[in-house]
């Protein structure tokens, strides 16, 4: 099927939405108002939809031929802004003081609409089931294991999964993807460090914690250098530092929070492990104590082989196997897409959103982030394309 006239023609549609998106951000699990607009669309284009995670919406698209009618796919966008003051001068610039969609959420959003309105008016081209998912707090919590405790991959079952994520590094026209690991898991923690407060004069009547604390950041960069083994990407940031109100006063108690990043299963046990053990370890040498709190946070996102490879020759269909390049190393950073690919088979890529010549050059999670919006057309005639192949061979 060439369905991209069709696409074509809602160009303007969809860089409509994404600028409508863009004015009104929300942060994850307050998108209400985000949420009402995707069920607007849906409902405009006969699409049905179900509810999910509080802000959540899956859309529903039944094929019309009796082929291939137990296959299901399912596509992801998340839809949640950051908090942060847009810095842009533009007619869409956020309307909202300290939120902006600095991610490039906006786009996925029109990119997946616009994929439900070509799908829907061609549902007697193809069998089976599209499930249109559209994920809250992709940013914070990772909207996506709410939706799935909550069913949104079952009745029916998902085969597999895509997901896209513009990036600011690729230039428009293009793609990357990558086999294996795409994004690290990450294991975010705090440590309370305890001590005896006191006169700064008189150090040896109190323990002091910033003593303490100081020592356990030093001795954690060594567990990466001369621990982990130096071929496998692993990442230890302290954050924030917390403690002490004046110059001349011992405190009881330093916080520090920061966040480990591995990108395989054992390093992640190994430096959650070690992570703890120093911590407490220097804090009992140094006479004080340490509580320490490690959360297991997103999962590593791994691409199935089979998955990328659909994905490969979808996307060869329509920019040319000269515009879809290998990604060579894995994000250490982290992905909600990995909790859906961790359930069934999927493929994640990024869709380049890079414009030098109109200026589009900024990084993502940046008050002058955007995206060249002629991207948006390439990132729909994918995902129709990738359905189209699954639910017609």
């Amino acid at each position: 099927m060439d369905f991209k006239n069709d696409i074509i023609d809602i160009k303007d549609e969809i860089v409509r939405l994404r600028r409508m998106f863009h004015m009104k951000p929300e942060l994850g699990f307050e998108e209400y108002e985000t949420s009402k607009e995707i069920k607007k669309y849906l409902n405009q284009e006969g699409i049905a939809y179900e509810s999910y995670a509080k802000t959540g919406v899956c859309g529903i698209i039944r094929g019309n031929l009796e082929s291939n009618k137990e296959r299901v796919i399912g596509l992801r966008s998340d839809i949640d802004a950051l908090p942060i003051d847009e810095n842009n001068k533009c007619s869409y610039k956020s309307t909202v003081k300290g939120k902006m969609h600095a991610c490039g959420h906006d786009g996925h959003m029109a990119i997946l609409l616009g994929v439900a309105k070509i799908l829907n008016k061609n549902r007697d081209l193809f069998g089976g089931t599209v499930k249109l998912i559209f994920e809250p707090a992709e940013e914070t919590k990772g909207g996506s294991r709410f939706m799935i405790k909550e069913g949104v991959l079952k009745n029916p079952d998902v085969d597999i999964m895509c997901g896209l994520h513009v990036d600011e590094n690729i230039n428009s026209g293009q793609i990357e993807i990558k086999h294996g690991a795409v994004n690290a898991a990450s294991n975010p923690f705090k440590i309370e460090v305890i001590g005896i407060g006191g006169h700064g004069a008189y150090p040896a009547a109190s323990i002091d914690p910033i003593v303490i604390a100081s020592n356990i950041v030093t001795a954690l960069q060594s567990i990466v250098s001369r621990e982990v083994n130096p071929l496998n990407p692993a990442v230890i940031t302290v954050g924030s530092i917390n403690g002490g109100t004046a110059a001349n006063i011992i405190p009881e108690k330093v916080t520090l929070t920061g966040i480990i990043r591995t990108l395989n299963k054992n390093d992640r046990q190994l430096v959650t492990r070690r992570v703890k053990e120093i911590a407490e370890g220097i804090g009992l040498t140094l006479r004080g104590k340490v509580n320490i709190e490690i959360e297991e946070s997103y999962p590593m996102l791994i691409n199935d082989k089979n998955a990328v490879s659909k994905l490969k020759n979808a996307a060869i269909k329509i920019i040319g196997e000269e515009n879809v390049l290998e990604q060579e190393y894995p994000h250490m950073g982290v992905e909600s897409f990995a909790y859906f690919a961790n359930e069934v088979p999927s493929v994640f890529y990024f869709l380049g959103c890079r414009n030098e010549k109109k200026g589009i050059i900024h990084p993502a999670h940046s008050s002058l982030f955007d995206i060249d919006e002629d991207a948006l057309v390439i990132g729909v005639a994918i995902q129709c394309q990738i359905v189209l192949d699954y639910l017609t061979s």
